[in-house]
């Protein structure tokens, strides 16, 4: 009785622990990891054409359906969303000082000169943190997307302050840089 009471401790503490080191501290600032992320990728969004859905012929041999604006379709918030929390895992906490962290996409996990170790246990940490703050704010964000409201430059508003209210206007300064540049990248 006495082994399996302490094999239920070991295993709770053992999860406790886990739990603790994969949590995301500072929700605001993965927010904005997360809402840069998205901002690249609507950055790189290439033009696209409307999408046809006129699949059936009327008696006349005529085309039914509808013709779709690929930027407030589904398919494009689909294709925005889909893969975004797996490309949370090539972002990091990097230490900048004793008080301050700041996630950081990394270019080459072997270039890598802190602890791989506990690096990706915070990639796996912010990727959670991502699905979750996905599944809060899908529906909101979907609807914002398809409507035009969610923009390159405001991303990290909408998504950080408006919708998942992580972040406050003035508990966290984050800059946007907007261009290319591997600012921040390691």
């Amino acid at each position: 009785m006495a082994e399996s009471v302490a094999v239920w401790l070991i295993t709770i503490f053992a999860i406790l622990t886990f739990t603790v080191v994969l949590a995301v501290e500072d929700k605001c600032g993965a927010c904005y990891a997360v809402a840069d992320e998205l901002e690249r990728g609507l950055s790189n969004e290439k033009p696209r054409n409307h999408l046809d859905m006129r699949n059936r012929l009327n008696s006349k041999g005529q085309r039914e359906g509808k013709v779709i604006d690929y930027r407030v379709s589904e398919l494009r918030v689909v294709e925005l969303l889909d893969g975004l929390c797996e490309k949370m895992q090539d972002y990091t906490l990097q230490k900048m000082d004793s008080t301050r962290s700041l996630w950081v996409k990394v270019d080459n996990w072997d270039n890598l000169t802190a602890n791989k170790q506990e690096a990706r246990a915070y990639s796996k940490a912010i990727s959670s943190y991502c699905g979750r703050l996905l599944e809060e704010t899908e529906d909101e964000l979907t609807e914002l997307i398809k409507k035009g409201s969610v923009k390159v430059g405001g991303v990290s508003k909408v998504l950080c302050q408006d919708l998942s209210k992580h972040c406050t206007h003035s508990s966290y300064s984050h800059q946007s840089n907007g261009d290319d540049e591997p600012d921040g990248e390691l």
